[in-house]
């Protein structure tokens, strides 16, 4: 998903709520009194009681019970005995389309295309100088409908003008008849190439429904967003991941407008979250890096690492690319977007100028495609590559074992097994489940892992897919004993993928991620022992306080104290 495909050209300046909290800033710092937990890179607990910071922001000493304190610091915090846990990562989001979705229109809490359609009508009628009605989040699975959502159901609440909302994967649009007629698509209009145009039943005019690149062809006249617009989308997005407790992220798919988005934060001294930046293809990635990719910024808190790829689309648009048809649409194997030769030539063009290549690859066939290309290359191609797969959802089980032997980063996000679990039956059938979600085959396999959300498709919260990853369960506790239990992982493995598992990814270990001595002092109070509570417990964690580089961004007190 991109920020483009999000975005609204917004009436509101770019200047507003500024993220910056009274706190020490480049100061010798102390915190104290406190319950600390931190996993080290082979998945150990260590406990400690304070940490001491220096002025330049990072781990001083890590002091343990009965260490001694040292005087005369700066500033002083205690603990009260809080928790304190290293900065989240999250391996896998869209910063812009997080702060987008929060200002336009949200489907993602509707139930029924019922519920959908109020809340359209609502919000046009809230907004009646808006040239679009631009949106995101709905979920036709979700709604139990057993179909896709038509233009004629929007038209009949917005038919003034043109309608464009994404659904909560990215990999498809709905459209109203003012959309699609100024996008000039007919029943003579064909289907792009890794791309599909729903039809009418029983014709072929436009249904109202674009998967994967044919979305294109109704988002290119969505009015594009001001610079003003990106910058304040993401304030918002730092707002939102400080506050559940997400110091870093790697952001999948930077536009060469996004990038320029955290330039800016960064220059005035508004970039208080760590970004690792992952081009959307190689034109951006070429635009963004020139040579290569870029040094770290700001002290640590922006670095283009390397570029993303799509090699097909998702399940619930039916656009992830199978081996086999699905198995509740018979013929229909998904949309790759690319044949293997493009593939191939995009990987080794980053690869020659050690750019990381991260591939969208949910389905079983494009799991494969990818294993295989890495395979292929990883002779010519030496070194510390750290290929990437994100998402990895269904690979086939007799090549999971690919994913070890050449390092490979899987890329993966809890919540997605614990929302997909139903749709992933349907679309797979129960004989096809094997490496499905396989979070913990995969780290059998030798492959690191690297935990994310993929907000906005999930939420940011780091805790709900925490607890979903050693699980299987969702926030109901269903179903009872977890969904292909085999697959869990435990609470240390799934902590160290949300942390230092994050930073490894995005080569930036030694940088943050640890909460060890001579790294970034990125860090998080909040009320609970993640180690010890149940799985609702760790769902409802209350965020106290966000630390980063030694410097307080985020504190419930002074922040109204709500994650949601």
């Amino acid at each position: 998903m991109t920020a483009d495909r999000l975005a609204y050209v917004f009436s509101c300046s770019a200047a507003a709520l500024a993220l910056g909290i009274a706190a020490p800033a480049a100061a010798d710092t102390l915190v104290d009194n406190v319950q600390g937990i931190t996993i080290d890179e082979d998945g150990k607990v260590d406990r400690f009681t304070g940490l001491w910071i220096d002025d330049d922001g990072k781990v001083k000493l890590v002091l343990k019970r009965g260490d001694q304190r040292p005087s005369g610091v700066d500033y002083l915090l205690d603990g009260k005995g809080q928790f304190v846990i290293p900065g989240m990562i999250d391996a896998h989001a869209h910063v812009l389309g997080v702060g987008f979705a929060a200002l336009t229109l949200d489907l993602s809490d509707t139930a029924s295309l019922a519920e959908a359609q109020a809340k359209i009508a609502t919000y046009a009628a809230e907004n009646p100088g808006r040239r679009w009605i631009v949106g995101t989040g709905w979920n036709q699975e979700k709604w139990g409908l057993g179909r896709f959502p038509t233009a004629a159901e929007l038209d009949a609440v917005v038919s003034d003008r043109p309608v464009w909302l994404e659904r909560v994967d990215g990999h498809a649009g709905w459209a109203n008849s003012a959309a699609i007629n100024l996008a000039g698509v007919t029943a003579a209009s064909k289907d792009p190439a890794g791309g599909r145009i729903e039809r009418a039943s029983g014709s072929r005019a436009p249904s109202g429904i674009f998967v994967d690149e044919a979305m294109s062809m109704v988002a290119a006249k969505v009015p594009r967003p001001r610079p003003e617009d990106r910058d304040l989308a993401l304030q918002e997005a730092q707002e939102i991941m400080l506050r559940n407790g997400v110091t870093a992220v790697a952001d999948m798919g930077t536009s060469i407008e996004d990038w320029q988005s955290f330039r800016r934060a960064g220059d005035k001294g508004a970039l208080k979250m760590r970004i690792m930046s992952y081009a959307g293809g190689v034109d951006a990635m070429e635009l963004i890096g020139g040579p290569g990719p870029s040094p770290w910024l700001y002290n640590d808190r922006l670095r283009l690492n390397g570029v993303k790829l799509y090699l097909d689309g998702a399940l619930g648009s039916r656009g992830a690319w199978l081996k086999q048809p699905y198995a509740d649409d018979a013929g229909n194997v998904g949309l790759p977007s690319m044949n293997s030769s493009q593939l191939r030539n995009l990987m080794s063009r980053a690869a020659l100028d050690k750019f990381q290549v991260a591939i969208h690859a949910i389905g079983d066939a494009a799991n494969s495609e990818v294993l295989g290309a890495i395979e292929d290359m990883s002779g010519t191609y030496e070194g510390d590559r750290r290929w990437r797969v994100e998402h990895a959802q269904i690979v086939d089980p007799a090549e999971l074992a690919l994913f070890g032997k050449h390092g490979i980063i899987a890329s993966m996000q809890p919540v997605h097994q614990t929302s997909d679990r139903t749709m992933a039956e349907a679309r797979l059938g129960q004989g096809r489940l094997a490496g499905a979600y396989a979070w913990n085959s995969i780290a059998d396999a030798g492959a690191p892992l690297a935990f994310g959300s993929d907000a906005p498709v999930e939420s940011i919260d780091p805790f709900a897919g925490l607890a979903a990853a050693f699980t299987r369960t969702d926030a109901a506790s269903q179903p009872f004993g977890g969904w292909q239990p085999q697959e869990r992982v435990t609470r240390e493995q799934a902590l160290t993928a949300f942390t230092y598992g994050g930073a490894f990814a995005g080569f930036a270990e030694g940088r943050f991620g640890r909460l060890v001595e001579g790294e970034r002092a990125d860090f998080v109070l909040v009320d609970r022992d993640l180690l010890l509570a149940s799985p609702e417990e760790i769902r409802a964690t209350q965020v106290l306080q966000t630390w980063v580089g030694g410097e307080r961004v985020y504190d419930s007190e002074e922040k109204g104290g709500s994650r949601r």
